[in-house]
This record gives structure tokens, C-alpha cells and sequence, in this order.
């Protein structure tokens, strides 16, 4: 397969990246589990307001990745910076809670509780912050993070279901809750990992749809990953390939073909 070269529109729109500022700076990371090496020199820079699909096969580091943005995996050599924040080679993850705040994530399995309302649920969103054991509950949370969770809800069009228990929702219904939970304190970066995965078709395109629409809406950079090239076409920006722990390909959305898909997932 030949090597991908951009002609003058791609190069434009490298520049014009390139002169933004950037959300996410990956210089030269590796990372290791004992023996297995899971990422291999990895550079990556996502410019703020990017939407950015992360793909490649079960095993390729995705995930792995993604924690390393935000302090949850300590990395072994290289640097990060992720909204500014310098995160370096095996430095304690304790220090990232400032960092967090500002990053809302959204997972395949999204970590509700079940017996609690929808709105209570995206009161959680404000774990982390002080006097965080009035969000445990919507009836304790303070007023100000009631009308919040109550707007978040209404982004992904649940305000109506508010008081509905989650485990009586829809699978589709309990992701957007997630997403909620994720938007409710205004990140500047939003990560979703696999959040399509466990819904069907139907659901899992109105769910993409949503995460497109809300990271245009508050100008948020958006990081997801999916194992569907068609939702990485449509619904990022630019699309970044990790195959055995390496950068694969990352170029525009569009360019990404037939030929490069089979040679990722091969």
C-alpha cells in the first residue's frame, strides 16, 4: 500500500490545525505491562474544538491511550500535555485532579447506579468537586447543581425522564444519562471510549449523532474510540489508527478508504 501524501487541500488543513491551540500534545510515549509492550513512541497532537476518532483492532492500545491522557495509566517514557497540563514519564496520578475536572469521559459500560434517578445521576458529575458528598443525590446537591444536571438532560433530550430510575431506561436512553453526566460540568475535553459498542445500530448512530452535535454545540474537543469506520468517517474530524501499539495512519476523516481499513484490521 503507498505511503498516504496530502495534496494542497489536506496540507491546508494540516496548517490550519496546526495554528490552533492544542488540547492534546503526545510526545514519544511508550508504555509496558510487564513484558508486553501495549504503546511504542507515540506522537499525537488534537487541536481544541477537534473531533478526533481513535480505531484499530482489540489490542492495538486505544484504551491504554486514552488513560494516558489523563493520568489514569502512568506511562514510561515521553510527555503529555492535555489542556495545558504537563503530564510526564511515571508521575503520581494524584496530582491530576485539577486536570480531571475539566475532561468529562463517557465509557462502553457507563457506571450508573441503577436505583437512582437519571437526574441524581448526573448530579454525580460533580464528584470531585468541594463538598462533593451532596452529589451523591439529587436532594442534597445544592441548587445550582440541580439546574445544571436538570440543562444537561436536556441537551440529550431526557429532561422528561428526570426522575425515571436508570435501570428502567433503554440502553440508548442510560448512554445519553452518561453523556449528561460527562457534559454536566462543561468540559473543555470530552473522551468516549467505545460508546456505541453495546447498543443496537439504530441506537448506536443516534448516540454518535449526539456526541457530534454537543461537541459543536459548546465547542468541546471530542476524543472517541470505535472498532465502526463508518462512524469514524462521520463523525470525526480526523481519524488517528493504532495497529501493535503504533501510529498506524492519521490523516482527514475522508481519506480514510476501503484499502487502509482492511490493512488496519488484518
Amino acid at each position: 500500500m503507498a505511503d498516504f501524501v496530502p495534496n494542497e487541500i489536506d496540507a491546508r488543513f494540516f496548517r490550519e490545525r496546526a495554528s490552533k491551540h492544542l488540547a492534546i500534545n503526545v510526545s514519544g510515549i511508550s508504555k509496558r505491562y510487564g513484558a508486553k509492550q501495549i504503546l511504542t513512541d507515540i506522537n499525537i497532537q488534537i487541536s481544541e474544538g477537534e473531533r478526533v476518532a481513535l480505531i484499530g483492532p482489540n489490542g492495538a492500545g486505544k484504551s491504554t491511550l486514552l488513560k494516558c491522557l489523563v493520568g489514569q495509566e502512568i506511562f514510561d517514557h515521553g510527555e503529555i500535555a492535555t489542556l495545558g497540563t504537563s503530564l510526564r514519564a511515571k508521575q503520581p496520578v494524584a496530582l491530576l485532579k485539577n486536570l480531571r475536572r475539566s475532561v468529562g469521559f463517557v465509557f462502553q459500560t457507563h457506571s450508573l447506579v441503577g436505583r437512582l434517578s437519571a437526574l441524581s445521576n448526573v448530579v454525580h458529575g460533580f464528584m470531585g468537586e468541594r463538598g462533593s458528598w451532596r452529589a451523591s443525590t439529587h436532594h442534597l446537591a445544592p441548587y445550582s447543581w440541580r439546574l445544571k444536571a436538570l440543562r444537561s438532560l436536556g441537551d440529550v433530550q431526557l429532561q422528561d425522564f428526570c426522575e425515571q430510575r436508570v435501570d428502567e431506561l433503554s440502553g440508548g436512553q442510560a448512554q445519553r444519562v452518561a453523556i449528561a453526566r460527562a457534559m454536566v460540568r462543561d468540559p473543555r475535553l470530552l473522551i468516549a471510549d467505545e460508546p456505541s459498542a453495546s447498543l443496537d445500530p439504530a441506537a448506536g448512530e443516534d448516540i454518535m449523532k449526539l456526541f457530534s452535535d454537543l461537541s459543536q454545540k459548546n465547542q468541546t474537543t471530542l476524543l472517541f474510540t470505535t472498532h465502526d469506520i463508518q462512524h469514524a468517517r462521520s463523525y470525526s474530524d480526523r481519524i488517528i489508527a493504532l495497529q501493535q501499539g503504533k501510529v498506524f495512519w492519521t490523516g482527514p476523516s475522508n481519506l480514510f478508504d476501503p484499502d487502509l481499513s482492511a490493512a488496519l484490521f488484518r
